[in-house]
């Protein structure tokens, strides 16, 4: 018989919790102090306990049931996947396919040409040496031609005497997400009417998937983790509905279909998402009365984020892209690409590609995340983040439904004002610090530069690929992608390319402590848009401030001390600045009228819009 553990300790109640937080809050108000309001519209106690779960229904099906919220197998042998270009070269493409395989890949996403398609000939150079029963192969950029990569494998297959039914590949052919990120679709065109030919073409490899669901293209919009969940499945639905409607089994149209989602670095809402993804769409495709839990299943792809990559330090990346890989393994995913750290800014490179392999590798092999089937199970915490997540995205995709399914509520406008109200808060969480991303808006590498290659090319990246508009029906406005550090990386970017960088002096002076802590706080805010910052201990005297100040040849003084000395000190330091610098107050002093009624007007604190401050002073120093 199992012994119980700590039975010495008495249980403590839900009401004893609470008092004791009452009284440790000392008046303050419960809900401000303790209670999280996410971006995806619901709240988030400080703790959970056992009776959090009593009205959770998804608590009694094991790995493998439906509705798959733990997983839709009994195992979490994801795939390692890896992104191969081959739209120019397809025999060094089919080296480095071969490569990556021998070190730990086994998914491979071939990225070809889609306006010039891909010969036969080309092909098979491209498939040389890899099998597809053994190895998952994707092909993404196919466009119109995934008819003809179809056919190209399944030829393959039969000449290399694969069974059909072993046969792991995809093709990205996804519509919706075109239209979604041009806002016009090829006239004369019918999109369902291409994805059932396109279905039909894959009949005898049953695990081909031909449709394609980018969920990830509303994350990397700036979208919430509830948005991007509901518009993916709502997208899933649109080609369920209108691919029933044309004739076609739900049976043989779920079973095509692979998701793909971004991985954010909200950790523990990210494994949430993911076992609720799974358990929606189980619930939706079962509406249409399919009996095969195949169909039910959704299959998964997750791809870390590039939402949050940083051009500036951006070895951050690596850790961001390591705790997302973590939410995807341990949520169930079937298989999982980490991007490159240095994707944002350049082709990846083989380093970057190998580290970004090795860190699912490390997953597997060294922390064993594989062998382990939804540890999140009976967590508190991440069951009703899994409930919540679920009731909001169900809630947000029947409001796309009763507008009349996807392409309708995009073609209203719907989706894109959805979007784009999240974009506005989070963009301006950013500006303000309240989303942090470290080396960009919060802790700079002060003394990084970029490489100018970079920096020249650092304009407009309009996008290029809309093709020829007489051959374009208009639908509605796009969703626009972009990375939440671009803002900050512009600003500094700015910098960088001015004739003189801006020095910003820590004019430091009376109480030690808050002299320190003011300095270096507004170090960290300048160094932010890439002024040269020079700090100080502690001045003996503000004259002797002043004019180390003025041979440093500072366009920016900051005065650094006490709310208590600034009255009398700043006016006096204006007074010796002159014209010559700007004079900036650090802090929010209580005398902050006072001084502004003296002609100061420059002050920097935690309340601070830090990008439209910094953009402020660029213009004052003739920045352009």
């Amino acid at each position: 018989m199992a012994e119980k553990l700590f039975t010495e300790f008495p249980a403590v109640t839900t009401q004893r919790w609470e008092e004791v937080i009452t009284k440790d809050l000392k008046g303050a108000d419960y809900d401000k102090k303790l209670v999280w309001k996410t971006m995806e519209g619901f709240f988030v106690r400080p703790y959970y306990r056992i009776e959090n779960l009593q009205s959770l229904q998804h608590l009694k099906y094991a790995p493998g049931e439906f509705p798959f919220v733990r997983g839709v197998c009994t195992n979490n042998h994801w795939k390692v996947r890896q992104t191969v270009d081959a739209t120019t070269d397809v025999k060094a493409a089919n080296a480095k396919a071969l490569d990556i395989m021998m070190k730990g890949v086994n998914s491979i996403n071939f990225k070809i040409d889609g306006k010039k398609g891909i010969s036969e000939a080309d092909f098979n150079t491209l498939m040389k040496g890899i099998a597809a029963p053994y190895v998952e192969v994707n092909f993404s950029g196919v466009k119109a031609n995934a008819s003809e990569v179809i056919g190209h494998l399944s030829k393959m297959a039969k000449a290399e005497a694969w069974e059909a039914g072993d046969v792991c590949a995809s093709v990205d052919y996804d519509p919706l997400r075109r239209v979604t990120l041009m806002g016009s679709f090829p006239k004369g065109v019918n999109m369902f009417e291409k994805a059932k030919s396109i279905i039909e073409k894959a009949a005898e490899l049953p695990r081909f998937r031909t449709l394609a669901v980018s969920g990830y293209i509303f994350h990397n919009a700036g979208s919430t983790i509830v948005q991007e969940l509901a518009f993916a499945l709502a997208m899933g639905n649109e080609y369920l509905s209108k691919l029933t409607e044309l004739g076609m089994k739900v049976d043989d149209i779920a079973g095509r279909i692979k998701f793909t989602f971004a991985v954010s670095s909200n950790y523990f809402m990210e494994i949430a998402k993911f076992r609720a993804a799974r358990m929606l769409w189980a619930n939706i495709v079962n509406a249409y009365g399919t009996g095969r839990d195949c169909a039910r299943k959704m299959h998964i792809c997750a791809v870390t984020s590039q939402w949050n990559q940083t051009v500036y330090d951006p070895y951050v990346n690596m850790l961001r892209g390591t705790t997302e890989a973590m939410s995807a393994a341990l949520a169930g995913v079937d298989s999982l690409e980490v991007t490159p750290f240095d994707a944002a800014f350049q082709k990846p490179a083989e380093f970057s590609d190998r580290i970004a392999r090795n860190l699912q590798s490390l997953l597997k092999e060294e922390s064993y995340f594989d062998r382990v089937i939804d540890p999140a199970a009976g967590s508190y915490y991440i069951e009703n983040l899994t409930a919540s997540i679920a009731q909001e995205a169900w809630k947000l995709f029947k409001e796309v439904e009763e507008k009349g399914g996807y392409l309708e509520a995009f073609k209203g406008g719907f989706i894109q004002q959805a979007i784009a109200a999240t974009t506005k808060k989070r963009d301006m969480n950013i500006a303000t610090r309240r989303e942090i991303l470290l080396g960009t808006n919060q802790y700079p590498n002060f003394t990084e530069k970029l490489d100018p290659k970079i920096l020249a090319n650092s304009g407009d990246k309009s996008c290029c690929c809309r093709g020829n508009d007489t051959d374009m029906e208009k639908i509605a406005d796009p969703i626009k992608e972009y990375r939440g550090a671009q803002a900050f990386e512009e600003l500094r970017m700015k910098t960088e390319k001015a004739a003189k960088q801006p020095v910003a002096f820590m004019l430091t002076f009376g109480n030690l402590a808050m002299c320190r802590a003011r300095a270096q706080f507004a170090s960290n805010f300048f160094a932010c848009a890439g002024f040269a910052t020079v700090d100080n201990n502690r001045f003996s005297t503000i004259e002797e401030g002043v004019k180390t100040a003025l041979e440093a040849k500072a366009e920016i003084v900051v005065a650094c001390s006490s709310d208590d000395e600034y009255t009398e000190a700043v006016p006096k330091i204006a007074e010796l600045i002159g014209n010559k610098a700007i004079v900036v107050v650090a802090g929010d002093p209580a005398s902050k009228a006072e001084l502004e009624s003296k002609g100061i007007t420059h002050f920097v604190n935690v309340k601070s819009n830090v990008l439209e401050t910094l953009k402020s002073y660029q213009v004052e120093l003739g920045i352009k």
